[in-house]
This record gives C-alpha cells, structure tokens and sequence, in this order.
C-alpha cells in the first residue's frame, strides 16, 4: 500500500507510465541491449500504421458494394426486370446474411488467427461477386449476394479486433477508424463507378460496375504477406515467444514489449489460474455479470444506432431519395450520388484526427445532434416538394434534399460512423472480445438489413419524407443513449477500459483510479506522472 501511495502522489493523471527517456532497457538473454533510436521508433509507428491500413482493406469491400448497388438496381430493373419487393430483398440481405459471416467468424479467427480470418473472408466475397457479376437471372443474383454477404461479415468483424489489439492505446482511436475511412472510400468508389459505367449498354454497365468490386480482393491477398498476427491472439494459443517478436515490431522500446506483454499475459489468465479460459465464452456473454452487461450495452448499443438513424437507407436509396426531390436523369441522379460519397470520404478523415485529440463522448454528440436536424431538414424539404405546397421553388427543394443528405453523411462520418467500431473493439475484454465484437455486428447487420429490405414499402405507405422524420426521431434517441450508456474511453489500454466497466459506480465517467492499475505495471519499473 505504501507503494501504491507514493506512486499516486507522483501522478497528475490517475495512470502511472513508464518514464522511457530515463528507463534502462532490460537486458535480454544476459546482454544489455542499446536503447531504440528515433529512427527506428519512426519506422515501428510506419509499420502499425501500415498493418491497420491492410487490415482495413476488407472495409473497401463492404463500402463498394453499398455504393454501387445504388447505381446497379436502376439498370438491374429494366435488364433482369426485377420487382420492387425484389429490389429490397437484394439490397437488404447482404447485411442480413453478412450476420453468418459475423458469427462464424469471431469463433474462426479465434481457431486459425485474425489475420487469416481476413483472408478467407475476401476470398468468399471475391466468389460472390464474380456470380453476380455473370449473373443471367434474379436467382443466380441472389445466390452471389448471399456468398459475398458471407464474405463481408468476416472481414468486418475481424479487422476491427486485429487493428485494436495491435495499436497502441494513444493511437487506437485513430487506428481503428481506418475501417470506417476504407468503407467511406469504398461508397465514393461504387458512387464514381456508377457514374462512369453509366453510359454502357443496359445489359453490360451493371455487371462491369459489379465486377470491378473484385480488384480491392488481390491487394489483401498481398497484405496477409506483409501484416504479422495479432500479438494478444497469439498469447492466447501460448505462443509468447512469437507474441513478442510481433510486439518487438509494433513497440517504442523493447520495456514496452514487455510491459503490454505482461498486461496482455494477465488478460489471457497466462499468469494466474486458466479457469478464465475454461468458461464457455458465449454463456457469460447470454447471461452477463453487471460488468459484462454494461459492456454489452455499450459495444452493442453503439452499432444498433449506428443502422437504425437510416444511414443505409440514405446510402443504398439516394437515387431514390433525390429523384423524389426532384430531380429526373439518371445521369443527374448518380452524380448527386457522387457528391454524398465524396462528403462523407472527407469528413471521416476529419474525425481521424480529431478521435484521440478529443475523444469519443464529444465526437458523438456533434454527430448525433447534427444527424437530427438533417434527417428534419431533409423530410421537410421532401415533404414540401411532394405536396408542391408553393412554400419554396422545386430548384430550392433539391438543393436543400442534398444539402441534408450530404449533412447527414457528414455528421455521421464524424462521430458514430467510425467510433462504432473503435467503441465494439475495444470495450470487451481479451477472452470475449472476438465474440463480443461479433455479437455487435450482428444487431449492426440486422437493422442494417431491415432498414433496407423495408424502406422502400414504408416510404411507399408513409411517403419518403416521412420515414426520415422517423429516423429523425430515432436520432434523438441516440443522443440520450451517448449520455447514459458510453463511457470515454480515450487514452486507455484495452486492460484499463475492462476495469472501467468493472469498477461499476466510475464506468460511466470513463475513469479508474489508480490503485485498480498498479497490478498492470511491473513492479521493478519506476512510475512518473503523465505530461
């Protein structure tokens, strides 16, 4: 306890770090090695920012086919003749069916590793978008979507987790956001595709705009040769040795190898009894402690409303959205398509720098507040424009239709679009973190599907404006759920956000003291307050 005194009086921030200017580095097999240089330091910060860009490639998957399935449906229509029934069904069982791909795929990179996981998940999406591609009828159609869909929710799921357990604690907010920045490039690129395969024949622009998809595929083939495995999977399967080979790439200094190796060791139960590793994973998570349950509302909430404010709708329907405004070429209706891609390409790099500067809990305020009041602007605007009601010219209703849509997709790109994933990957803990993660995308993947699979027939009996002034009010919702259920968790380790929620009466103010983290520092290093 003396101990722990004197190094609370030492500290400003309630966390005690290692002070790696003064700190010797251990010695190493009985010879003391040289400190790392600044160059060299450069070069392992170049290396994580490299493996979460790669990991991050599956995201592009997910992005262009949200984009271009925009574009697709109008001319998949006049050449396949598809029903409306059958345009939401399309549209919408990817994220249905990419669930499956979730599920199966928290067990699976558990058994065979993230970053293989990845891989396999890009190859099952590469073989469903070559079916749709020479799709010749509806039912082949389908049977490719639901292969890519399959796809996609592996490589969803298990990007996040790796990029989160390779980072850094002050870098992975920014780091783990990169999915978010990929799948906002993806839509820009199924958006621009659109627009420039538009002029094709009927029979030829759709499948060329789909089987472009396939491309971003090879490039994460090349990736699985570059990235190591995750450091934090590896201790689970006792391979500790390799463990700090990966940790010895991706560290400042060989003391902070085996500092986060330690803390990592500890969280694994590698260092105390293994009865943590004999609990059956999915049991405590279908009946939760308290801590848990916070946990599970927290990373699992965050993805529910990440869907339910409508952003694929806005997404996957715009053509569908603008022409209700007003406007009539389909030319004139996917380039609108291109400006909403390239408004939220740009406002998610915003919130990459801004996500470890000012944290998670501000971010999502802005987002959520300002997503509000553009789903209100855009049903008014429809609204006006649909009852011509003489209050403003059809010119000025189109305007401020993409005005809104743009605003949306921007206030989302700043906040819970790319914090979503940042919050689901590193609220749970080590051992429940592969199946928590997934267990989020699947509430994400559902009301992502039924959103989708329904808007069409709602807008059909409610009008479209109407359904945004529904997504509107389940926007004011959201904001209340930042208030009560999300936590701050900027600046922290993974080990440190699981005592958060542990410690039950502080989780929601994001901060733990610092006795419940002297157990994460090694007792022989010297603790020197933050600043």
């Amino acid at each position: 306890m003396a101990d722990a005194g004197a190094a609370a009086n030492g500290c400003r921030n309630k966390y005690a770090v290692l002070d790696r200017s003064e700190e010797q580095e251990p010695e190493l097999d009985g010879r003391r090695r040289p400190p790392v240089t600044d160059s060299e330091r450069r070069r392992r910060e170049r290396f994580v920012y490299a493996c979460a860009v790669f990991a991050s490639l599956n995201a592009i998957l997910l992005g262009y086919d949200v984009g271009v399935m925009s574009g697709c449906i109008i001319y998949m229509q006049k050449d396949l003749h598809i029903t409306e029934f059958q345009q939401e069904i399309l549209v919408g069982c990817l994220s249905v069916v990419s669930l499956l791909g979730s599920l199966s795929g928290g067990r699976t990179s558990d058994v065979i590793g993230r970053k293989w996981t990845m891989g396999l998940g890009a190859i099952v999406f590469q073989l469903g978008a070559a079916i749709m591609t020479f799709a010749p009828s509806f039912t082949v159609l389908m049977i490719g979507r639901l292969l890519a869909g399959v796809g996609i929710g592996f490589g969803a799921m298990v990007s996040g987790v790796y990029i989160a357990e390779i980072s850094p604690a002050g870098a992975r907010g920014t780091l783990t956001s990169l999915p978010e920045i990929c799948i906002n490039l993806g839509i820009l690129l199924g958006y621009v595709s659109n627009y420039a395969f538009s002029g094709l024949s009927e029979h030829i622009n759709w499948r060329i705009m789909l089987g472009v998809g396939i491309l971003p595929s090879f490039f994460i083939g090349f990736a699985l040769f570059v990235i190591p495995e995750s450091p934090r999977w590896l201790v689970m399967e006792k391979r500790v040795s390799e463990a700090r080979a990966v940790l010895l790439q991706i560290s400042e200094s060989e003391a902070e190898v085996e500092e986060r190796l330690a803390e990592i060791e500890e969280a694994a139960g590698l260092m105390k009894s293994m009865k943590s590793e004999e609990k059956e994973v999915w049991r405590e998570l279908l009946n939760p402690s308290p801590a848990v349950r916070r946990m599970l509302y927290a990373g699992c909430g965050i993805q529910l409303f990440q869907q339910i404010t409508g952003i694929d709708a806005t997404v996957y329907y715009s053509p569908t959205i603008f022409k209700d405004a007003g406007i009539k070429s389909d030319q004139e209706l996917l380039a609108a398509t291109v400006a909403v891609g390239f408004t939220k390409t740009v406002f998610i790099l915003v919130a990459i720098f801004l996500i470890d500067k000012v944290g998670r809990k501000p971010l999502l305020y802005v987002s959520t507040i300002g997503m509000t009041v553009c789903l209100f602007l855009l049903g008014v605007a429809l609204t006006l424009q649909k009852h011509d009601a003489g209050l403003m010219s059809p010119r000025i209703g189109i305007d401020l239709a993409i005005f809104a849509v743009c605003g949306n997709v921007a206030f989302f790109s700043i906040g819970i679009g790319p914090i979503c994933w940042v919050l689901s990957s590193e609220v749970f803990p080590l051992r429940l973190r592969a199946q928590g993660s997934a267990l989020g995308q699947v509430g994400g993947r559902v009301s992502s599907g039924l959103v989708s699979m329904s808007f069409l027939s709602m807008a059909r009996a409610i009008s479209v404006g109407g359904m945004f002034f529904v997504f509107a009010a389940i926007s004011i919702v959201s904001v209340l759920f930042v208030y009560f259920c999300v936590p701050e968790t900027k600046g922290k380790t993974l080990e440190q956000i699981e005592m958060m929620f542990e410690s039950g009466d502080e989780w929601r103010g994001g901060e733990i003291e610092l006795e419940d983290t002297q157990h994460l520092i090694p007792s022989n290093k010297k603790s020197v307050p933050l600043g």
